[in-house]
C-alpha cells in the first residue's frame, strides 16, 4: 500500500509521488505517516522528512518547518525552505556561502543586501542538511 506525497516550498515543488510511508517531526513529537492514516493538520518542526519508497529506498528532504496535512489518499507538506539532500555538494555550498559573504562586505559592489542575506541563509540551511545527513550515516 502507498499514498501520494507532495512536498512544496515557496520556490517550487520539491517532491511529488507515491510513497510507502514518511517520518517527520511534528510540533508534538515524531510522526510516522502510513497509508490510511487518520486526517491530520499539524505544524512541523525544522528538520528532515524521511521518505520511504516501495522499493526500500529512503530519501531525505530538509525543511525549515511548515505545515503537514494528511488527507485520505494524499499528504501535503508546505514549507518556506525545502532542500533535497541528494542535490547538495558540500564544497559548492561552502563556496557559494563564502561568495555571498564577500559580496555583502564589499562596499564597491552594488547589491541588494536583503537578497544577499537571503542567499547566505539558504546556504546555511543547505549546510545544516549536510550536517544532519552525516549523523544518519
Amino acid at each position: 500500500m502507498h499514498f501520494y506525497l507532495d512536498v512544496v516550498s515557496v520556490e517550487k515543488r520539491i517532491f511529488s509521488g507515491l510513497v510507502k510511508k514518511i517520518r517527520v517531526s511534528g510540533s508534538e513529537g515524531e510522526l510516522g505517516i502510513y497509508p490510511g492514516h487518520v486526517q491530520l493538520l499539524s505544524i512541523i518542526k525544522p528538520g528532515i522528512i524521511h521518505i520511504f519508497h516501495d522499493d526500500g529506498r529512503e530519501e531525505c528532504i530538509y525543511i525549515s518547518g511548515g505545515i503537514l496535512e494528511v488527507q485520505p489518499s494524499i499528504v501535503s507538506i508546505l514549507s518556506d525552505v525545502a532542500i533535497r539532500a541528494i542535490d547538495l555538494d558540500k564544497e559548492s555550498v561552502l563556496q557559494a556561502k563564502k561568495n555571498a559573504e564577500k559580496n555583502i562586505q564589499n562596499k564597491n559592489v552594488q547589491i541588494n543586501k536583503n537578497e544577499m542575506l537571503l542567499e547566505i541563509s539558504k546556504q546555511i540551511a543547505k549546510l545544516r542538511v549536510l550536517e544532519m545527513m552525516d549523523k544518519f550515516k
